[in-house]
């Protein structure tokens, strides 16, 4: 979720407080590893950091054979983010409307016990337990570059599988046309739900082919550890090619409808966010221009080193046939 930046206020960590590369690729390795199917059981470990964190020591891992990615050519080289930039700069609105407000207040969100409701037009509707939705499919790494209205990106290795693996299982029906996604919004535990900033709960929503491509993933970790509370624990979903907004965080049902769903943005400003939400540098939001970007750990403010936005954030070639023939302007 983002909306409105104030980038200004962004301070850059000191590196002595920065996730050292060789660590985090420790991890990279651990669910690369994962991922192949020899860990059977351990997907169990993820109810906890600590508990993930005793599957197999960095640096001792069996060898790799095999594992692909679901859409060739999908997984960027590029540079990963640090793990402190992608954990404190962050847009959850239950939490705060400051880039470092969620860091700071989502430390009362309770992510155990947890459920996701799959209701609407499917035959199989039911309820998951967390550990359930784990389970389904053997954890993969997709490092995806995600970008934002506001013209600020990360590249972050994200943890989860394609949810077309759990839609298959619900069973949709023919006359499902969209999947709409409710999160989380408990008073008691995110201060600023019921602020007047938003319709709450939070909802998100995706055209039925949007929410089977392979690159829509259900998400539960990232960096090899479990989601911290301030990037959308327990569960969340990941539309790279998107604006973060459509990514909805900390997830409590997933109903299956036939008319396209009210989503929150859109009712907030209609004229600013569409349903849609693709990653378009030719269709300039109201506000401010989409044509560049600027990468969070290159500079801060002024001096931040600006590149050329990328149509569906450098995904054309995976996702641009969803939209053959449409309006991007007047499907924005």
């Amino acid at each position: 979720m983002l909306i409105q930046s104030r980038d200004s206020g962004f301070i850059h960590p000191d590196s002595s407080d920065i996730t050292p590369r060789g660590v985090y690729e420790g991890r990279r390795d651990m669910l690369k590893w994962l991922a192949t199917g020899v860990a059977g059981a351990a997907m169990a470990s993820w109810a906890s950091r600590e508990a993930l964190a005793q599957v197999v020591a960095p640096g001792k891992l069996p060898p790799l054979h095999g594992a692909k990615s679901a859409v060739p050519g999908a997984q960027t080289m590029e540079k990963l983010s640090d793990y402190k930039d992608a954990t404190s700069y962050n847009n959850y609105y239950e939490f705060g409307t400051d880039k470092g407000d969620p860091v700071k207040n989502a430390g009362t969100l309770k992510t155990r016990p947890w459920t996701v409701e799959v209701e609407g037009l499917v035959n199989k509707p039911g309820k998951f337990g967390i550990e359930d939705l784990i389970k389904l499919s053997a954890q993969e790494e997709r490092i995806y570059r995600l970008r934002c209205v506001e013209g600020w990106s990360m590249v972050i290795p994200w943890v989860g599988y394609s949810l077309a693996e759990l839609i298959k299982r619900v069973e949709p029906q023919g006359s499902a046309k969209y999947v709409e996604f409710v999160t989380l919004a408990d008073p008691k535990t995110m201060p600023y739900v019921g602020s007047r900033i938003l319709d709450w709960p939070y909802t998100e929503g995706l055209r039925m082919d949007e929410a089977m491509h392979p690159l829509t993933l259900l998400t539960f970790g990232m960096y090899g550890e479990v989601l911290p509370n301030q990037n959308g624990a327990p569960v969340r979903i990941v539309v790279p090619w998107k604006y973060g907004f459509k990514s909805g965080k900390s997830i409590v049902k997933i109903r299956f409808v036939e008319k396209e769903p009210g989503t929150a943005w859109n009712k907030a400003a209609a004229n600013e966010y569409g349903f849609y939400s693709n990653v378009n540098p030719n269709v300039d939001h109201p506000r401010w221009s989409q044509a560049t970007e600027r990468r969070i750990g290159d500079g801060a403010g002024l001096f931040a080193k600006r590149t050329k936005t990328l149509l569906f954030n450098g995904y054309e070639a995976q996702v641009g046939q969803l939209y053959a023939g449409m309006d991007l302007k007047k499907y924005y």
